[in-house]
């Protein structure tokens, strides 16, 4: 059972990470736009203070905007350096895009020399990726753990961002897997309730 689910996963993330490789680049903007916006008219995103955020790569949803949005909006911007010989990542506070250097995976990252590290993981909403993520708030990632170990931790609001084209009905996911709290499409917010059944879409939560 346990290598049907692994080829299962290994299969997905082929199937969704082609899809967005495949992505038109002016139709990929346009679709991270409208993310962005609707993000940025979340209740949740607005009286937040403190914003934790991955910085994006190429095939994902962009987030640079979102960072310099927030830094405008006087929020406090963290962002995750993942933690070398292990699976862990931190969190450090970032004031500009201008000091993130490449990191582990080419990503972006901040230094922890120069970045004040994010101690409390009681509060702030999170950003999270995904190469997709089902109807019921579950995400599949690149397979590395690193924003499951995170989010095992991590007490405040989640949302998950992600195109339209990437959202199944239902994926794999095991017992500790933790449901985000929203899921945000160029098309849609979805409110994921507890438990797991009964959610639903609201144009602008």
């Amino acid at each position: 059972m346990k290598r049907n689910i692994k080829e299962l996963k290994i299969g997905l993330r082929r199937q969704y990470r082609a899809f967005r490789e495949n992505l038109d680049p002016v139709r990929k903007a346009e679709m991270d736009a409208a993310i962005l916006r609707r993000v940025q008219k979340l209740s949740v995103y607005r009286r937040n203070s403190v914003l934790l955020t991955y910085v994006s790569k190429p095939i994902e949803v962009d987030t640079l905007h979102l960072i310099q949005d927030a830094i405008a909006q006087h929020k406090q911007v963290a962002v995750p350096r993942c933690v070398p010989g292990t699976r862990e990542m931190e969190f450090y506070f970032i004031r500009s895009l201008a000091e993130l250097s490449p990191g582990m995976f080419g990503v972006l990252e901040p230094s922890p020399e120069k970045s004040r590290k994010l101690g409390d993981l009681r509060h702030g909403l999170c950003i999270v990726p995904g190469l997709c993520f089902d109807a019921q708030g579950y995400r599949l990632g690149y397979g590395k753990g690193y924003y499951d170990r995170f989010l095992s931790r991590f007490e405040g609001q989640t949302v998950g961002i992600c195109y339209k084209g990437c959202v199944p009905w239902n994926l794999p996911h095991g017992y500790f897997d933790r449901p985000v709290d929203l899921l945000v499409t160029e098309e849609y917010v979805r409110k994921i309730s507890r438990p797991a059944a009964g959610q639903r879409e609201v144009p602008h939560a």
